[in-house]
């Protein structure tokens, strides 16, 4: 008898409403809605709804549900604003914030070839029509800019310029960040004007390091 992946994944978001990490309609739709077991690989895919990161092949993972979804509470997004999504690995959180906002207002950048394409496979086989982009993506995206939210997931140790100058005074950057590659504090900057940010620490976290011109080197 094959796994009920419904209610796993329903199974899975009552609980991370127990726990208070989901608190808001949107993200609860959007936990409910994308197919978790589609983006992780097939060795792995029993663990699809466990409270655990996973690996997603080429030294990267997908996040723990609870962080993703703390993540997205913090980033507060409502339908039709433009986000930029720094990693796309499997295309599972890009799928999530293609579910809140929108899939023509999400892009999402990755600077591993063979991500690229497993990205863009995943989202597409799940009938996501979100922008995979192939760079450098603590550079941000010019072309797509401004953003009312620039959502990364990936360990900077510090938040990238760019991404500060393509979004919208009233946006937000949620970001992990640390002095080390092993170890960051969710951080939440809020553009309050053209010149001022207003920055919050929360949760301690463990990313992926964030490679790239404005992050860590290769």
């Amino acid at each position: 008898m094959g796994t009920d992946w419904d209610l796993e994944r329903k199974t899975l978001v009552e609980r991370l409403q127990g726990w208070g990490y989901v608190t808001s309609p949107g993200v609860r739709s959007a936990l409910l809605t994308v197919p978790r077991e589609r983006f992780v690989p097939e060795d792995v895919r029993r663990s699809a709804y466990d409270d655990v990161p996973l690996p997603i092949g080429f030294g990267q993972t997908i996040s723990a549900p609870s962080m993703i979804a703390i993540m997205l509470e913090e980033a507060g997004l409502k339908e039709g604003e433009r986000v930029l999504e720094i990693g796309t690995g499997s295309g599972y959180n890009a799928a999530l914030l293609a579910a809140i906002v929108g899939p023509d207002r999400v892009v999402s950048v990755e600077r591993l070839p063979e991500l690229a394409d497993l990205g863009r496979a995943n989202l597409a086989a799940a009938g996501v029509a979100v922008e995979v982009v192939l760079g450098d993506g603590t550079k941000g995206y010019p072309p797509r800019s401004p953003y009312d939210c620039v959502i990364a997931t990936a360990g900077a140790p510090r938040i990238p310029k760019p991404w500060m100058e393509q979004t919208k005074v009233g946006g937000r950057i949620i970001a992990p960040t640390g002095r080390s590659r092993l170890n960051q504090v969710l951080v939440t900057a809020r553009r309050t004007s053209e010149s001022k940010w207003d920055f919050k620490e929360g949760t301690p976290c463990a990313f992926v390091p964030l490679i790239g011109s404005e992050g860590w080197r290769d």
